[in-house]
């Protein structure tokens, strides 16, 4: 049984259980009624939802914005991370074309905590950033997003903690239920199911004169859908013009007074176009059960599950360039980036590649809640909560795998980014041909990797709450503990390359019939330059299973077991880190020149130890496998145990001002400390080396368990009128300053028994025969032609592992250089920005809109034209939402829009040369729309359209010339009908 085949099997079932779960059970109302008996009449609705947002806003201390559902089951979005965008200051990054992870203020994903009903949640996998596509929206009541510093919350958020509020049954008694199912229509759609369903189901209800309660909440998704992409993983730096003269050597870079060139030079290593046909399914669940045996106290214990399991099936084709002696010909722009050249040689390489990716999070929690007097409350809570991601979930093959054949003969390969919005290549073939044929498609290698991580959080507070009985200046105080246990754990491991690991002739391994020749019609057509224009505009489709299986039949040594501890490398480590903590707060109420002013002042202490250990091969030596690919071969049965420690204690003040300057119109000042801890890789204690350590490709990385957490000092100063039900206008202004920036500092080292085969006496003797040859003795050769000249002059020799003769490394070969790169602290930096909403009904006619706007700016930003060290943020960008609705007589439109500036996604590229090169998103823009219609009391239709405009996701090196990706996925639309009592 395949895996798309045993998704569905898989689906069907979850499909009636969920159905039949809703038959039998009746869910819980959004809003949890008051504790008398007054009746209430709630507004429900975009209206209700909206006012009740406000109020959370109006009434909290400190900056608080919040989103409430509209109604029971019903969220303002079909992702949590799409709902949040539309908080001021809030914007998202976005994974398989929905949105995923959030950036708070400029303070990327994590830098930004997320805590359910209060409870620190790990990140997903082996990180700390929370993916929030994984958790269905059905289940959750409230999102609160606290952005100034306060007490009695775990610490974490830089930018910003995120509170995910789920309902509890004993809160809103009586028997409540309701039911969800709609049809998802993903228009980019070709091999799965054009129309897949999404099912949720939600019941509450109490017992025993309501001193026991229930809740469960079921929720079921299915999509497939079509990613297409355009991709460059890097550009190099500094790697030679090759031969070129005259009119093929165009360089407008600016030149000094001797006429020399200024500035550096830029190639990209490849460029490839990727179809990627995706199914991914997510189940989630919630069971609440509350028991309150007396009025004054009260029992609650929970659990939460989620599982995402994404399979990918793709197919890609494009070149690889090699620089050096190929170049015959470029165009270089001012900034010194290659926007159009052509190399000699290589191959028009087809990828195939599968991959299963499964995401299991659950969290167990207990809460006891005691009113011990009228005026002291007590609450005791823990929970077990973690997070593990595995890429090799794949039923039958348990890996992710990538092959790689091609057709090796390409005379001479042209790149050209001079128009439209994706890079074009095209290429010349032997004897005139048109184009590439099946019979001239070669193996050159495949790859089989497995990579699990988990993140796990152990926590246990204790919080206590005296309240002041007596009308005066003090209110309430609160004293609490707490203890957290976090580990991050995880390994990766991979068989290199296997197969021929190189060209070796045509070998008939595979009959012309494997291969389909397709056309580009529908390609990137949104993109201009796409679809049928790309200039390379076919390819050929092969399937992966069969390819894999002719080459493991034809080569002796072919392991599809990553975890082979024969053959491959093999990493684990993992990340302990233990946080005691200690606060205090204190909130005080007084009238100053009649106006009423709150005050809250809080004190946190606490001290962390980590401890860092890995487990990892050890280098052995180095190999040219063929012209084009390097390997780093490994020690086998030998490998390091790596323990690193680290330590660190933080005090984090918090004061918090709201004063009402005039009725509806609120003033608030706060300044605090909030703190990020450092990114899990740059924790660890280990040193990596490239794989596949080409020249210019020569790097390394090592980590540091003794980095200290990011240290921020805020300082917000908000205005807000609040004129109408539901209408309101706010201003403000933040300022951080973060110490402790980590600055990666790069160094060159050798390593003892890592020597060089470019750089010995065999290179060197074929570079003089080759320059002999050629008649020139200022001729550059080729890095392949370099390798063949060794063979060629008897300096290889036979590699039992691939069967080939290669270039080993000798004795007399220098050691290789690394340029390895290691984190430590350093700048202090600063970031603010002005916050501006506002919210407005158009009295009973239905309509209203919303409008924010965040501007920020800072020290913080990637200078694209310095090669030094840099410690930049991540994220920062403006941003502003839109959003338009009518809601009357049981109709619901709205319309809204969501627009994020260009911003910085990180440092280094995948394949880009050592100085680490930046990453940054384009300007991106989405509108979306949802109607809604109450049949009746209790049935609603309603239908979604989502990225209706068919945005695009694109992105950039250092100037914008530099191409790094550009992704498609097409619109998608819903169409479903909700039933609540």
């Amino acid at each position: 049984m395949n895996q798309q085949t045993f998704n569905k099997k898989r689906l069907a079932a979850s499909i009636t259980m969920l159905l039949g779960t809703a038959m039998t059970m009746p869910v819980f109302a959004q809003e949890e009624a008051p504790a008398d008996d007054v009746e209430v009449i709630q507004v429900k609705g975009i209206r209700g939802s909206l006012a009740r947002s406000m109020d959370m806003k109006r009434e909290a201390s400190g900056v608080v914005d919040a989103i409430s559902a509209e109604d029971m089951g019903k969220f303002p979005d079909t992702n949590l991370a799409e709902s949040l965008q539309r908080i001021t200051g809030v914007t998202v990054s976005r994974s398989n074309g929905e949105g995923s992870q959030i950036t708070v203020r400029g303070f990327g994903p994590d830098k930004n905590l997320v805590t359910l009903n209060g409870r620190q949640m790990p990140g997903t996998g082996y990180t700390r950033s929370y993916s929030l596509e994984n958790l269905a929206s059905e289940g959750v009541s409230a999102l609160e997003v606290v952005k100034t510093a306060r007490a009695e919350n775990p610490s974490g958020g830089l930018g910003a903690t995120v509170n995910i509020v789920t309902a509890k049954p004993l809160n809103s008694p009586g028997l409540k239920y309701s039911v969800s199912g709609k049809g998802i229509y993903d228009t980019s759609t070709v091999e799965g199911d054009e129309v897949t369903p999404q099912i949720a189901a939600l019941y509450s209800n109490t017992f025993a004169d309501n001193t026991f309660g229930v809740a469960l909440s079921l929720s079921m998704q299915q999509r497939d859908f079509q990613q297409q992409s355009a991709n460059i993983p890097g550009w190099q730096a500094d790697q030679g013009l090759g031969n070129a003269t005259g009119d093929d050597a165009i360089d407008l870079r600016a030149t000094d007074a001797d006429g020399e060139k200024l500035g550096h030079t830029y190639f990209p290593r490849q460029i490839s176009y990727n179809i990627n046909d995706v199914e991914r399914s997510r189940l989630n669940g919630q069971l609440t059960l509350q028991y309150a045996p007396r009025d004054d106290m009260t029992f609650t214990l929970d659990y939460v599950r989620s599982e995402a399991e994404t399979s990918v099936d793709g197919r890609g084709f494009g070149v690889w360039f090699n620089f050096g002696g190929n170049i015959t010909s470029y165009q270089l722009d001012e900034n010194g980036t290659a926007v159009n050249f052509t190399e000699t040689a290589n191959d028009f390489a087809h990828s195939a590649n599968r991959s299963t990716t499964l995401v299991e999070a659950e969290s167990i929690g207990f809460n006891f809640e005691w009113q011990v007097t009228s005026d002291i409350n007590i609450e005791f809570d823990y929970h077990d909560s973690s997070n593990a991601s595995d890429n090799g979930a794949d039923k039958g093959s348990r890996h992710a795998g990538n092959v790689i054949l091609a057709p090796n003969n390409i005379v001479d390969k042209t790149y050209d980014f001079t128009s439209g919005e994706v890079p074009q290549f095209t290429m010349t073939w032997p004897d005139g041909a048109a184009e590439a044929a099946p019979g001239d498609f070669d193996p050159l290698f495949a790859q089989f990797g497995r990579g699990q991580g988990e993140s796990t959080v152990k926590q246990a507070q204790l919080h206590s709450e005296w309240v002041n009985p007596d009308d005066s200046f003090l209110t309430n105080v609160k004293v609490g503990l707490a203890h957290t246990k976090q580990t991050f754990g995880g390994y990766s491991a991979n068989n290199g390359n296997v197969g021929p690991n190189g060209y070796n002739g045509n070998m008939a391994v595979f009959p012309d019939s494997m291969f389909t020749r397709q056309d580009t019609g529908d390609f990137l057509d949104a993109l201009a330059g796409g679809g049928s224009n790309l200039s390379t505009n076919y390819y050929y489709s092969f399937d992966y299973a069969e390819a894999v299986a002719r080459m493991a039949a034809y080569f002796d040594n072919f392991p599809l077991d990553p975890l082979n501890p024969d053959f491959g490398v093999y990493n684990t480590s993992d990340v302990e880190e233990k946080t005691s903590s200690a606060y205090v707060s204190a909130s005080m109420y007084f009238e100053l020149a009649d106006m009423p002013v709150d005050v809250n002042v809080g004190l946190r202490y606490e001290k962390s130890d980590v401890v860092s250990n890995v487990l990892q091969n050890v280098e052995d030596y180095i190999v040219w496998s063929n012209p084009t690919e390097w390997q780093t071969r490994y020690k086998t049965g030998d490998q390091n145990f790596l323990e690193g420690t680290g330590d660190y204690n933080v005090t984090l003040p918090n004061l918090d001002l709201k004063i009402e300057l005039m009725e509806d119109l609120y003033g608030r000042f706060s300044v605090g400390k909030t703190i990020a801890r450092a990114p899990l890789g740059d924790l660890l204690g280990s040193r990596s080396l490239s794989g596949s350590p080409k020249p210019g490709s020569r790097n390394g990385s090592s980590g540091n368990p003794s980095l200290l957490p990011f240290e921020s000092s805020n300082i917000d100063l908000t205005f807000e009128y609040y004129y109408g039900e539901a209408s309101y206008v706010s201003l403000g202004y933040f300022r951080k300053s973060v110490k402790n920036f980590i600055t990666r500092t790069t160094s060159t080292i050798t390593v003892d028994g890592l020597r060089d085969p470019l750089l010995g006496p065999r290179a060197t003797a074929a570079i003089q025969d080759l320059k002999d040859a050629a008649g020139d003795q200022s001729f550059v050769p080729a890095d392949g032609d370099i390798w063949t000249q060794i063979i060629a002059n008897g300096g290889g020799e036979f590699d039992e592992l691939t069967g080939n003769v290669i270039v080993f490394q000798n004795n007399d070969d220098p050691l290789v250089e690394w340029l390895v790169t290691q984190p430590t602290n350093g700048d202090t930096k600063k970031v603010d920005g002005i916050e501006f909403a506002v919210q407005h009904f158009f009295g009973e006619s239905g309509f209203g809109a919303g409008v924010n706007a965040t501007l920020v700016d800072g020290d913080v930003k990637f200078d694209v034209d310095s090669f030094e060290s840099q410690s930049p943020l991540e994220g920062l960008s403006d941003s502003a939402n839109f959003q338009l609705f009518y809601e009357k007589d049981g109709l619901s439109v709205k319309v809204t829009y969501a627009w994020r500036d260009n911003y910085l996604i990180g440092v280094g590229q995948e394949q880009g040369s050592a100085e680490n090169p930046p990453q940054f998103g384009k300007e991106y823009a989405q509108t979306d729309m949802s109607v809604n219609y109450d049949v009746n009391d209790n049935l609603t239709v309603f239908f979604e359209g989502l990225n209706i405009t068919n945005e695009t996701e694109q992105g950039y090196g250092r100037y914008e010339e530099q191409f790094l990706f550009a992704r498609q996925y097409g619109p998608r639309y819903t169409l479903g009908a909700r039933y609540t009592f």
